[in-house]
Parts: C-alpha cells; sequence; structure tokens
C-alpha cells in the first residue's frame, strides 16, 4: 500500500467508526452485542454530521456519544448498575441552555450525580456567549458538542429537566420530570446570558439538594 493509499485509509470516516466500533464492543462485551454497538456508532455519526460546522472530528465525537449512548442503554435494561442519580438536561438545540445546566450540575454534584444534556434540534456548536459566560466561572466547555435526544439516555435518566423543547422529550414512568422556563441565549446579549447561568445555578443547586441523597452524620450514635 502506498502512503497515500495509507494515509486515505486512516481519514477514511467509516475506518475510524469501525475502528471505534470494534473497541467499544470488546468493551461491551457480554452487556451489549456487536451488532448494536455498531449501529449505534454509525448512528451516532449520521445523527452528528447533520449539524456538525466541521467534520475532521466528527468520527471520535460519534465514538463518544455513541459510547453514552450504549451506557445509557445498558443501565436502562439493568445490565450495569447506576452508582449515582442520572439526570438529563433537554433544551432544543443542546448549545447554551442546556449545556450550561450539565456542566455546573457535574462542577457542583462533585461525582455525586452523573449528568448528561441532548437537545430536540441540535445546533452546530456551543454558542460563544455560553462558553464565554461560564469561563468566566471556571467551567470550560471547549470538549462539549451538541448532541441529539435520544431514548436510550431518557430511558436511563431518573431525572429529565426540558428548558423550552416543548413534547420533543418522550416520557416514561417512574421518572422525574422538570420544565425550567429559561430565556434563549441564543436571543441575549452577554449581560442576559450571565443572568440565565446565574438563574441555571440556583435551579441546579436545589435540584441537587433534592436528588441526592442526605449526607450520613458522623459521629452520631443513638440515643438514650
Amino acid at each position: 500500500m502506498s502512503t497515500r493509499d495509507g494515509q486515505l485509509a486512516l481519514d477514511d470516516p467509516h475506518a475510524v467508526l469501525h475502528r471505534g466500533a470494534e473497541r467499544l464492543a470488546a468493551h461491551y462485551d457480554g452487556i451489549v452485542n456487536a451488532e448494536t454497538v455498531e449501529r449505534t456508532v454509525f448512528e451516532s455519526y449520521a445523527a452528528l454530521a447533520r449539524t456538525a460546522k466541521v467534520s475532521v472530528h466528527l468520527p471520535s465525537l460519534a465514538a463518544r456519544f455513541a459510547n453514552e449512548r450504549l451506557t445509557a442503554l445498558a443501565q436502562s435494561k439493568g445490565a450495569i448498575p447506576k452508582p449515582v442519580p442520572e439526570v438529563l438536561f433537554v433544551c432544543v438545540q443542546n448549545s447554551g441552555r442546556s449545556q450550561m445546566a450539565a456542566a455546573l450540575a457535574r462542577e457542583l454534584g462533585a461525582g455525586r450525580v452523573h449528568v448528561r444534556s441532548a437537545g430536540s434540534e441540535p445546533g452546530s456548536g456551543i454558542l460563544p456567549s455560553v462558553v464565554a459566560v461560564m469561563a468566566e466561572q471556571g467551567v470550560d466547555l471547549g470538549e462539549e458538542f451538541p448532541k441529539p435526544l435520544t431514548d436510550d439516555v431518557v430511558r436511563a435518566a431518573d431525572a429529565v429537566i426540558t428548558m423550552g423543547c416543548g413534547d420533543a422529550c418522550p416520557v416514561y414512568p417512574g421518572k422525574r420530570y422538570l420544565d425550567w422556563r429559561l430565556d434563549d441565549p441564543a436571543e441575549l446579549d452577554l449581560d442576559g446570558v450571565r443572568r440565565v447561568r446565574d438563574e441555571i445555578r440556583r435551579r441546579v443547586e436545589e435540584l441537587l439538594a433534592e436528588v441526592l441523597p442526605a449526607p450520613v452524620a458522623h459521629g452520631a450514635g443513638p440515643t438514650a
């Protein structure tokens, strides 16, 4: 094979996706069958490609997204445990409100909650104003990207928080649903986005106080 042929093989997104599917199939061996893994990887790639501005890193992003979906699928079927509560934040484009909420929940939850976010109509990237106001508080959204809402992540969630996406989110019994009415950062100036960020932080703090188990008091013994 020539160097050029080798480079083409390395750059071929389908080849990258197949390699990613093989790695994930090995990781989920005995939990999710290989056919489901491969289908999820290629479905994830197709879903992200519909809105992505650039495609150079798309196969690796698709593998990350597929991994999240496969974990959620396995959790919803009880094949792997959920050691902490699962919270899903959903807005329309997954480029503003739900991204801020997920990032703040990760920061404030400090490993005591697992967080996902998604969009009913995902955009092409995180809003620059959202990246800027989160950076002001030391939260880096540089590795995040809009993800479409999928059935598997809804099924795995214990609490689903929607923000302006209407009836797009499927409803399953036994889950907690909340609708946060918040202004869309895409329509606001920087100060407006800051106000939305601060309101989201307040609501996330309240949510975590409700969904997280109460800390065990140390040194407390039985009373006489």
